[in-house]
Formats: structure tokens, C-alpha cells, sequence
């Protein structure tokens, strides 16, 4: 048994698994007799208070402002160490995921606003469905076993990585609230001390750590969402090896990965995924919201990657990885739109629990475009990859 579960975790495939089955759970439970106990959950309050400063939270946003902040910590650093050291390093190798990740996030936001730009508080969803999910795409690549070329793999990869950078920008100018000046004072003296400890050759991760707890809580109380504390901390963890081959940030990287993959973002999926169809008719699913959403992403992406891609390529400014057909390029851009757990989280600060609906309304196109551009991705990259 310990074997078979030992397998089941090393699989790529394990944590979109996961994810799935929390999905499930979270809305069985939440349109059920069940669903007085999730919604018990997710109001828990928790309190924590040290003198002056007192943190006073439901669970929920615990979840989304704690444990997205070290999952934002995370793509803090595959982001850094691909830009430094690996596929985004090289300007060819980086020019077409790049200007594929911006396409891929402008058409689905236009095809949103073509759906919801006369609402102006449905409108403040623009950014739900430009997010992709890599766990969930890359599980769903995955299942294709080792049929999939590796460049594909590192092109979604690379793709997804600059579609994580670019939600980590928007978030940080268009999902934050009025900002605390003090706060942001005390927020600026903790990164001025991240980057004193790197530039004085600190490699200990735990000075690092503590010091990014400190500007988490600056951030959390500034008005900037306090996810984005994680990114800041990422940036200034140490990537150079010492004479013994240890590498911080690796170190930190490898780390976080499980903690991710099975615990994390499972956790934030059963918070966020509870849609109760209670109430909702056939007319709700294809209202603006969640029609502009679902769109958005499973044609949206698409339309995107594809075209952006194809006018880069075109004019010489990109060239088309080797042994990657536009075919399978498709494919792959129909999994890009598997936005799930970074749409959700856009979704949660783009509508305050309660407005009209709207999160219910968000969290079913999100699960409607993602699962059918799951689907989409997968069968087209089935039917073009060679056994």
C-alpha cells in the first residue's frame, strides 16, 4: 500500500488529482445537507494578537492571504531562477512564450469586457480569466505520458511562468486597496533588510524567513494584497551556490514543491471551489458573468497564445521551438485555459464575498471553461502527438 501511494505522489499527474477531488468534495459538500459545516469552516474565526497588533480573520481569507503567500513564494522563485538560469535566461528562447503569455492574457480580458464592460462591479473581473493554472495543465499534459515532446512541456512551462508574472503585476496594480502609509514604511525597512542580508552573503534561510514574516504582516495591513509579500521575499533569497553546490533558494524551492502540490493549493481549492446551486437557474450560468468567464478562457486563450504566436513568428520576432507543430500548440493553448486555482484567487479579490452573487456567478465559468478546456486540450493533444 505505502508503495502504491509512494507512486501515486511521484506521478505529475498526482496533484491536478488532488485538486480535482477537492473540487468535487468542496461542492457535494456545499449542496448538501453538508453544507452548514463548510460554510462553518470557512467562517471560523482565528485571531491572533501580539500587543498592539491583532490579526483577525475568518479562515477563508487565512487561506487565501496566508497559504497563497507561500504559494506566491514559490512561483517567486521558478520565476526568478527561470529568468536568471533557465528558459526565460535567453532572449530567443524567451521572445515566444512571451509574447504568447500577453496574448494569452489581453484576448480573454477583452472577450470578459465584450460580456461585462456596462457592469461596472462585474467588470472588476476583467483579470479572472487571463489566469492559468500550471498544476492543473500540467497534470493534464501528464496523462499524455511520454508521448509529449519536451520542448512542448518547457514551452507551457516557460508560458505559464510568464502568465504567473504577469497576474503577480496586475494584482499588485489593480486588486489592492487603499494603502496604510505606515504600513508601507514599515513594509519598505523589512525589504531594505532582505537586501542588506543578500548583498551582505547571508545564506541562512531562517533570518530570510523571519524577516519576510514581518513584511507579510506590513503587507497584509498596507492595503497591497499580502500574497505579493511572498514574491518580494523569492526575489532576495540567495540563487548562487556555495563551495559545497547549496543553493538557497533551491533548497527553499524543492521544499515548498510538496507543500504546494498537497496541501496548499488542495486547501485553497475546497475554500474557494463550495459553488452552491441553490437558487441559480439555467439563465445564471449563461448570464455575462459566467459566460464572459468560461469565454474568456476557453476560447480566449486560445485565440491568444495562437495569434500572438503566429504574428511573432511571422514577423521573425519568435521562432517555433523545434520539434513543436502549431497543432500541438493548440493544444497547448487550449490547456492554458485551465485558469481554476489562479482565477479563483483573482475571482476572491476581484468580488467581496456576498456581492450579488457574483462569486458563486465566477467560480461556475471558472469551473465551466477550465473543465472543458481541459477536456479540449487534452483530446487535441492526444489525437496530434505520436505514440
Amino acid at each position: 500500500m505505502k508503495t502504491v501511494i509512494k507512486n501515486f505522489l511521484n506521478q505529475q499527474s498526482s496533484g491536478g488529482i488532488i485538486l480535482m477531488v477537492m473540487v468535487a468534495l468542496a461542492m457535494a459538500m456545499a449542496n448538501s445537507s453538508l453544507d452548514v459545516f463548510y460554510d462553518a469552516f470557512l467562517n471560523t474565526p482565528v485571531q491572533i494578537r501580539v500587543g498592539e497588533l491583532d490579526l483577525h480573520k475568518p479562515m477563508l481569507l487565512w487561506i487565501n492571504d496566508l497559504l497563497m503567500a507561500f504559494f506566491f513564494l514559490l512561483i517567486g522563485l521558478e520565476v526568478k531562477r527561470e529568468l536568471l538560469l533557465g528558459t526565460l535566461s535567453s532572449p530567443s528562447q524567451a521572445a515566444l512564450p512571451t509574447i504568447a503569455a500577453i496574448g494569452g492574457m489581453m484576448v480573454p480580458a477583452l472577450i470578459f469586457l465584450a460580456f461585462n464592460a456596462s457592469n461596472g462591479t462585474a467588470a472588476n473581473g476583467w483579470a479572472i480569466p487571463a489566469a492559468t493554472d500550471i498544476a492543473f495543465a500540467l497534470g493534464v499534459l501528464a496523462l499524455l505520458g511520454s508521448r509529449v515532446p519536451v520542448a512542448l512541456k518547457v514551452f507551457l512551462l516557460a508560458l505559464a511562468i510568464i502568465d504567473d508574472l504577469l497576474a503577480i503585476i496586475i494584482i499588485a496594480l489593480f486588486y489592492s486597496g487603499s494603502l496604510s502609509i505606515t504600513s508601507m514604511l514599515v513594509a519598505s525597512v523589512a525589504i531594505v533588510a532582505l537586501l542588506i542580508l543578500n548583498r551582505s552573503g547571508v545564506r541562512s534561510l531562517m533570518p530570510y524567513m523571519l524577516v519576510g514574516l514581518v513584511l507579510w504582516v506590513a503587507v497584509l495591513k498596507s492595503g497591497v494584497h499580502a500574497t505579493l509579500a511572498g514574491v518580494v521575499l523569492a526575489f532576495t533569497i540567495p540563487l548562487t551556490k556555495d563551495e559545497g553546490g547549496h543553493c538557497p533558494s533551491e533548497h527553499l524551492e524543492h521544499a515548498l514543491h510538496p507543500w504546494s502540490t498537497f496541501m496548499i493549493l488542495p486547501i485553497f481549492a475546497f475554500a474557494n471551489a463550495g459553488v452552491s446551486f441553490e437558487g441559480l437557474s439555467l439563465s445564471d450560468v449563461f448570464s455575462p458573468l459566467p459566460l464572459g468567464i468560461a469565454l474568456g478562457l476557453l476560447l480566449g486563450k486560445p485565440l491568444g497564445i495562437m495569434g500572438f504566436s503566429y504574428i511573432a513568428v511571422k514577423l521573425k520576432l519568435a521562432k517555433m521551438p523545434q520539434g513543436i507543430g502549431w497543432t500541438q500548440l493548440f493544444g497547448v493553448s487550449l490547456l492554458c485555459g485551465i485558469g481554476f486555482t489562479m482565477a479563483m484567487f483573482v475571482a476572491s479579490l476581484a468580488f467581496e464575498a456576498g456581492v450579488m452573487n457574483y462569486g458563486d456567478l465566477s467560480r461556475l465559468g471558472i469551473l465551466l471553461g477550465s473543465a472543458l478546456s481541459a477536456i479540449g486540450g487534452y483530446l487535441v493533444l492526444k489525437s496530434t502527438i505520436k505514440s
